[in-house]
C-alpha cells in the first residue's frame, strides 16, 4: 500500500475554505453527540526556544480514519510551527497520508474561528478588532469574511511596525478599510468582533473594555501558562469553548485561574441545540479554542479526498 506525501502546496491546492466550513459545522455537531475518543495534547519543552507537541487522536463518527499531529513549536522561528499530520485508516491503522501541517492547521483554525463567530456574533456584526498581527490573524480575517460582511478592521500588535505592515498588506489583499491601533483599548472600543491570536502569558482583555453585544474569539491560550482573557471578563460574559476538559486544563479558563464554572457550553452543544448560544443583542460572548484533533481529521480527510486522485502527488511504500 502506498502512502500519499503531501507538501504544503499540495495541501493548499486541495483545501477549499467554504466547503471545509460546512464540514466543520457538521463535525462539531457530531463531536457533541458522540465522542469516540477524548482529545489529548502532549507537550514537552525542549529548551528555551522550542517545544514538541503531539495532538491526537483525531476521530469522528462517520470518517473511517484518524489523525496524529506532530508539531515543533519554536515561537521565534519563521514559521513558528512546523510539522506533519498523519492520516491513518481507522480499521487497519494503515498510513494513508503524511501531510504538511502548517497550512492545514492555520486554515482549520481560521474556519473554526469563523464558525464560532457565525454561531455567536450578532448578525449585523461588521467591525473587527485583531489583537496580534501574525499569520493566524490574516487567516481569521479571511475566514470571517465567509460568514459576515465586514466594513472596518483595527489591528493591534505589541510590535507597532508589524501592525502597520499587516494593515497595509491586508488592505490591498482584501480591499477592506484597516488601520493600526496604538493600544488594545483603542482596537476594541467599537468592535463587534474581537479576535485575539497572541502568545501572551498575561490577560489583556478586562471587564468594561468591550462594547455591549460584542463577540470575542480567543485563540492564544492553547497550552499551560498562556492567557488573554481575564478572570473577571470570563465571569461577567458568556463563555463558550471547543472542549471543556482541555479548556480547564490549558485554555482560557486555565490561563485566568478559573475553572469549569465559567464555561456556559461547548460550541458543538450550541450547534446541536442542547445549549443556548447568544440570547440577547447586548450580551458579550466569548469563544475560547485550544484546537482539537477532530478538527485536524476533518481538514486532513477533506484534503485526502482530492489528493488521492491527483497523479502529481508523491507516493511512497514505507514497507518496501
Amino acid at each position: 500500500m502506498s502512502t500519499l506525501l503531501l507538501t504544503r502546496s499540495d495541501v493548499v491546492r486541495h483545501m477549499e475554505a467554504l466547503t471545509l466550513l460546512s464540514e466543520m459545522r457538521e463535525a462539531f455537531r457530531a463531536d457533541a453527540q458522540t465522542r469516540p475518543a477524548e482529545p489529548q495534547r502532549a507537550r514537552a519543552t525542549l529548551h528555551d526556544k522550542g517545544s514538541a507537541l503531539v495532538v491526537f487522536p483525531g476521530t469522528l463518527t462517520g470518517i473511517p480514519a484518524y489523525t496524529v499531529k506532530v508539531h515543533a513549536k519554536f515561537p521565534g522561528g519563521s514559521p513558528a510551527i512546523q510539522g506533519v499530520v498523519q492520516l491513518h485508516d481507522l480499521e487497519t491503522g494503515a498510513l494513508l497520508a503524511v501531510m504538511d501541517s502548517g497550512h492545514l492547521t492555520s486554515l482549520r483554525t481560521g474556519v473554526v474561528g469563523a464558525l464560532a463567530a457565525d454561531v455567536l456574533a450578532r448578525q449585523d456584526a461588521s467591525r473587527v478588532a485583531l489583537i496580534g498581527a501574525g499569520a493566524q490573524a490574516s487567516m481569521q480575517l479571511k475566514s470571517l469574511r465567509l460568514v459576515r460582511s465586514l466594513n472596518h478592521v483595527r489591528v493591534y500588535d505589541v510590535n507597532v511596525a508589524r501592525a502597520v505592515e499587516f494593515s497595509t498588506r491586508m488592505y490591498h489583499a482584501l480591499n477592506l478599510p484597516m488601520r493600526p491601533a496604538m493600544s488594545v483599548e483603542e482596537a476594541v472600543e467599537d468592535a463587534d468582533i474581537v479576535i485575539t491570536a497572541t502568545p501572551s502569558r498575561e490577560p489583556f482583555l478586562f471587564p468594561g473594555m468591550l462594547r455591549g453585544g460584542s463577540h470575542v474569539t480567543a485563540l492564544g491560550a492553547d497550552e499551560p501558562g498562556k492567557a488573554e482573557l481575564s478572570a473577571g471578563l470570563l465571569r461577567q460574559s458568556t463563555f463558550f469553548c471547543d472542549n471543556r476538559a482541555l479548556n480547564v486544563a490549558m485554555g482560557a479558563p486555565a490561563g485566568a485561574g478559573v475553572g469549569a464554572e465559567v464555561i456556559h457550553a461547548e460550541l458543538g452543544e450550541v450547534l446541536t441545540g442542547s445549549k443556548p448560544g447568544r440570547t440577547d443583542a447586548g450580551q458579550v460572548t466569548l469563544f475560547g479554542a485550544v484546537g482539537l484533533p477532530f478538527q485536524d481529521l476533518v481538514a486532513a480527510w477533506h484534503i485526502y479526498q482530492g489528493a488521492r486522485h491527483d497523479d502529481s502527488v508523491q507516493r511512497v511504500d514505507f514497507r518496501a
